[in-house]
């Protein structure tokens, strides 16, 4: 063997020692410090409040005129009858009209305050979907330890089961060192402007900076990252921004007769399928990478060898996740035309075709820079990106990770679920925390139940249900989280 052929195998060993030893120490972190913790829950109780908060039909409709005051006066009655506990020994003020803010005074005024927060408003279901669901969505019935009805993941659960964990703390005595606020928005599916913004509104006229708070966001994923076998809990520490551009492609129109070489709706066609080969640069770095370095900790020996030395494999690993919508989403703006509209008769060219793209913004990126980036891919001649007034939101500040905050969530999701690959997420839909983040330090969102593939269509889609135990996961959680944020 030549000298030259030794030194290339030399190499090649050598690299080939460097990738199994980095393997080898791209391992989970010690959980030895974190011992279960066995929260006493009265399941069927738990089950059948929510049940009950589920025949409330408090929807948000796009059309105010839709708005059933009754049914949020109800559910706000019902919440004061089924809490006594909680209404006794916490301040209420009710903010919005409907959105409730509790407030349980703790014993350190020196202490930040903490806020907890949920909405009980739901989306509508769509018309003529009724009969695709297994039970009324309405009906709130528990069938085989299954809770079913809108409003079970999205988020009246969350509302309950703190509602719930509170009681129990109560019962068993606890009185908090640090100030802890309840909030239940009304309108979150409207944006929270009437609800959580005047929470917020409401905080900051009384001087209160939150050391953090948790919102809904995420949830304990089951399966749903490819080589992850423990439930991966995601809190999520940022949500994406939006913004929603025309891509508008023109043309001289006429008879339908004698169409040109390229029609307006032939140009607007090239325009979006340009537009999605060429994404918003995206990548793994910061909250992305933070995310799956952690979680790949906890995948088989040869997908950890690629996030072990991404030094080598970098370029690999970003194909594969931009390859998968939810993975892909955790790494860049998003690209999503939504809507299209051409002439206004069949046999007429139109003079204008015109997509409506939606955009979901990383951190990294701004709307500003997501407009730029859309000009200088599809904007020419016969193009024009038109940006609707109103049409951007910047995405929120990063929480941090390192933070008392999460770690206190963190320790009460080990505590109650075992092993679990906990990391910091990002959120690729929008929450209240968009107006709570504005007082608070840091700003979580995360929901302590687990949801798999199978649950993802009842968000905001048909048979949205949650399982009896599922739900007493989540308030056992919402225990420790209490417990440990407030000082045990």
């Amino acid at each position: 063997m030549g000298k030259i052929a030794i030194s290339i195998l030399a190499v090649l060993l050598a690299l080939a020692a460097i990738v199994v030893v980095r393997t080898m120490m791209h391992q989970p972190e010690s959980l030895a410090d974190v011992a279960r913790v066995d929260v006493v829950v009265d399941e069927q109780t738990v089950a059948r409040h929510l049940a009950e908060a589920v025949r409330f039909k408090t929807v948000s409709h796009q059309n105010p005129a839709d708005f059933d005051s009754s049914q949020f006066e109800g559910f706000i009655e019902w919440v004061i009858d089924t809490y006594p506990e909680v209404n006794a020994a916490m301040e209420l003020v009710r903010l919005g009209d409907y959105t409730l803010l509790y407030r349980w005074p703790g014993s350190d005024d020196s202490l930040q305050s903490i806020l907890l927060t949920g909405h009980y408003d739901v989306v509508p279901v769509i018309p003529g979907s009724e009969e695709l669901w297994e039970q009324p969505p309405y009906a709130g019935v528990i069938v085989d330890e299954v809770i079913w009805g809108r409003g079970t993941l999205d988020d009246k659960s969350a509302v309950i089961a703190q509602l719930e964990a509170a009681t129990i703390l109560l019962r068993r005595g606890h009185s908090p060192k640090r100030t802890i606020y309840f909030s239940f928005g009304h309108d979150e599916e409207l944006g929270g402007t009437r609800g959580a913004a005047e929470v917020v509104r409401y905080l900051g006229e009384q001087g209160v900076q939150l050391a953090w708070s948790l919102d809904e966001g995420s949830f304990l994923f089951d399966g749903m990252l490819p080589g992850v076998e423990p439930l991966m809990a995601a809190i999520n520490v940022a949500e994406k921004g939006s913004v929603t551009l025309q891509i508008v492609a023109k043309s001289a129109g006429g008879h339908s007769s004698m169409p040109p070489q390229q029609t307006a709706v032939g140009m607007l066609a090239e325009a979006i399928v340009k537009l999605e080969a060429e994404p918003v640069p995206g990548g793994l770095s910061g909250l992305s990478e933070q995310m799956f370095d952690t979680a790949s900790r906890y995948m088989p020996f040869s997908l950890r060898m690629l996030f072990a030395n991404r030094w080598l494999f970098g370029g690999v690993i970003e194909d594969q996740l931009s390859a998968v919508a939810f993975s892909n989403a955790m790494l860049r703006t998003t690209t999503a035309p939504t809507m299209l509209a051409g002439s206004v008769k069949v046999n007429v060219l139109p003079i204008e075709a015109v997509a409506t793209v939606n955009f979901r913004v990383h951190p990294r990126d701004t709307p500003q820079s997501v407009i730029d980036h859309v000009k200088t891919v599809v904007a020419g001649d016969n193009i024009e990106v038109r940006v609707p007034a109103g049409s951007g939101r910047a995405a929120s500040e990063v929480s941090d990770w390192n933070s008392i905050g999460f770690e206190t969530i963190k320790r009460a999701v080990r505590e109650i679920y075992g092993e679990v690959v906990v990391t910091p997420g990002l959120m690729i839909a929008g929450s209240d925390s968009r107006h709570y983040g504005k007082v608070a330090d840091n700003a979580f969102r995360f929901n302590p139940m687990t949801v798999s593939q199978d649950d993802l269509t009842g968000f905001h889609g048909t048979n949205e249900k949650i399982s009896v135990d599922n739900l007493a996961q989540g308030t056992r959680t919402y225990v420790q989280i209490i417990a440990l944020g407030t000082g045990n």
